[in-house]
């Protein structure tokens, strides 16, 4: 039997709401995951649009573009960091989906996004990885020149995101 193109659409549908299912899992919190997102779609409309909330987060120059934007999860020492990872022709950045909370040195609390911008003349190698237990959890580790290494994970779509990170280091 044939597949129809309503069967395509469906499994396209459902490998989405797999993909962000297991994304949404990640946080502390399901409820606390949601409205964040919700959260984080406002102020994307609010801000113009991924590209205009890209360039107003990040310095960027006029002959820089943004290839993808994928919502996932940064690894750190205090766990994972929801937010947007963007892949552009210049570098990877991520920013959290919300301000953190951090004591500054005159200890005073301070809130900000968490960011991190890798340039692509500085990232040795992009793999890819699983967790052995359960391979449908994908890991994507960049390792710099200087042998930093950034571990992101939970992506709504893992394959997409790895695929243009590949084309953006290839062409440096």
């Amino acid at each position: 039997m044939k597949n129809s193109n309503s069967d395509q659409v469906i499994g396209i549908r459902s490998g989405f709401a797999n993909g962000f299912r297991k994304h949404v899992r990640l946080g502390p919190k399901i409820y606390e995951t949601v409205k964040g997102k919700l959260s984080l779609g406002a102020r994307i409309v609010q801000g113009g649009g991924v590209q205009k909330v890209f360039r107003r987060l990040f310095s960027v120059n006029e002959e820089e573009k943004l290839l993808k934007v994928s919502q996932c999860y940064l690894s750190t020492t205090a766990g994972p960091i929801a937010g947007l990872l963007f892949i552009s022709t210049e570098k990877v950045a991520f920013c959290s989906e919300r301000p953190l909370t951090f004591t500054s040195p005159s200890g005073e609390l301070v809130r900000t996004a968490y960011k991190v911008i890798i340039p692509l003349k500085k990232i040795k190698r992009a793999v890819q990885s699983e967790n052995v237990k359960k391979p449908t959890q994908k890991y994507m580790e960049i390792v710099t020149v200087d042998n930093f290494d950034f571990w992101f994970m939970g992506f709504v779509n893992y394959r997409k995101a790895f695929k243009y990170i590949q084309l953006a280091i290839s062409q440096f």
